[in-house]
């Protein structure tokens, strides 16, 4: 069979779309502490190595191919992926993968800063195993809430182009869920050194994912025309969502920052994730404006609820997610004249979809989150000690740090391996309070 421009494009894709983890690691280790960066980055990478090896065994199978109640496919139809071996669905099966990558990735931006390193390894991929893999199946693969589903002949069908519920609100459920049980930072919403070391990091990681979201939304694109229709709605949204959450950040705070811009960018990214396909330019720059402002005042609802979500997983993954997925039931194009949101005359039975897949996203990775983060917390533990944390995760746990300030004397070669010539390490004290100096 000889390769074809949609799979060249299926290729580009999902390499545009893996490349968001390590954007994301940018954009996140940016919001931390100077000495938690190298953590937030390797929770990324380290998500990457895991599930690129669950996915190949297991994880492609059980979203795909036979199902079990419609809950899940069967992890051994395609174990190894064997099965697809000269067959073009392993190009499916690697852009899958990335999709998984991320999702997961995203929701160690909730427990920054004071998670081990241990855990986050052992909750990857158990996490992906028995809740997103579930999700893709049932709304992707053939389950529930797919074509012919039980939940669907009872509430219609969901529309979830590119993981609205299947990533950002499973994810930000769990992020909520996991800053529960790892509770509060020392020092949450008092000091002032919590806040994000690295501007440059963050606006250049939310431009990756900006890049790399074409790839998320549009790789599944089928038709010139409904992929020209992705690609406007991923530019328009997520710049209408940065312009309306620098406007509502101005009139709250007195200030539009580069902060607000870039969180701005992916609230709207995340957006119009479950509608790409399925409304007009027009309407994606309404759902940007909407998920612009009301994100950027989710954001800040953590410190009246006393949740500290570390890097706003669960104000704007979560904000978001609920807001472009739930919008559909409004603003969802007719499709050959039938069907629609309310405002196109299409009734509620879309809307009512709606619902029903979110309530079922929520209840899914709610509950299986906190069975999974309790059973880590309770045996593994998920915190690192206070000492650990107030001196930097990065050394904690990795014996590193991202920077290395005034520690190379002047004029020292590194060529050469004179010990007269390498400087003396200061005390850990002394050393800890340099840190701290920059967090």
């Amino acid at each position: 069979m000889e390769i074809t421009a949609q799979h060249v494009w299926l290729m580009i894709s999902a390499a545009m779309v893996l490349l968001m983890t390590p954007g994301l690691g940018l954009f996140y280790g940016g919001m931390t502490r100077a000495k938690a960066a190298l953590n937030m980055i390797m929770m990324s990478f380290i998500s990457a190595g895991i599930v690129g090896v669950v996915w190949v065994l297991w994880g492609y199978s059980m979203t795909t191919g036979n199902g079990i109640l419609g809950l899940f496919g069967n992890p051994f139809t395609s174990f190894g992926l064997q099965d697809l071996m000269g067959s073009p669905d392993l190009l499916k099966a690697g852009y899958s993968a990335t999709f998984a990558i991320v999702t997961v990735a995203l929701i160690s931006g909730a427990i920054a800063d004071r998670a081990k390193f241990s855990a986050w390894v052992l909750f990857v991929p158990v996490w992906i195993t028995l809740i997103y893999c579930p999700l893709a199946y049932m709304i992707w693969g053939g389950g529930l809430m797919s074509a012919g589903g039980a939940v669907t002949e009872i509430f219609g069908q969901v529309i979830d182009f590119a993981g609205g519920a299947v990533v950002e609100i499973s994810s930000g459920t769990a992020a909520l869920v996991l800053a529960v049980i790892v509770g509060q930072r020392h020092g949450f919403a008092k000091d002032p050194n919590h806040r994000p070391h690295n501007l440059p990091f963050i606006m250049l990681g939310a431009a990756i994912l900006w890049f790399g979201w074409f790839g998320f939304n549009g790789g599944a694109a089928t038709s010139v025309e409904q992929a020209g229709l992705i690609w406007i709605n991923t530019l328009v949204a997520p710049a209408a969502a940065m312009l309306s959450w620098l406007v509502t950040e101005k009139i709250r705070h007195g200030h539009p920052t580069s902060l607000g811009a870039a969180s701005g960018v992916v609230a709207g990214l995340v957006a119009i994730t479950p509608s790409c396909a399925n409304i007009s330019p027009v309407a994606a720059i309404g759902l940007g404006l909407v998920a612009g402002a009301a994100c950027c005042v989710f954001v800040d609802l953590k410190y009246r609820f006393g949740l500290d979500d570390s890097l706003d997983v669960v104000g704007v993954h979560l904000g978001a997610g609920l807001i472009g997925t739930l919008s559909l039931g409004f603003i969802a194009l007719p499709v050959n004249g039938q069907g629609g949101g309310l405002f196109y005359g299409g009734g509620v039975q879309q809307l009512i979809a709606q619902v029903a897949a979110v309530v079922i996203t929520l209840l899914l990775s709610g509950a299986g989150t906190a069975v999974i983060g309790r059973v880590i917390h309770k045996t593994v533990g998920f915190r690192v000690s206070h000492e650990a944390e107030t001196a930097g995760v990065d050394l904690a746990e990795h014996a590193e740090t991202a920077y290395a300030f005034g520690e190379i004397g002047a004029g020292f070669n590194p060529l050469r391996h004179a010990a007269a010539h390498i400087p003396t390490a200061p005390p850990p004290a002394e050393r800890h309070a340099k840190e701290d100096s920059f967090a």
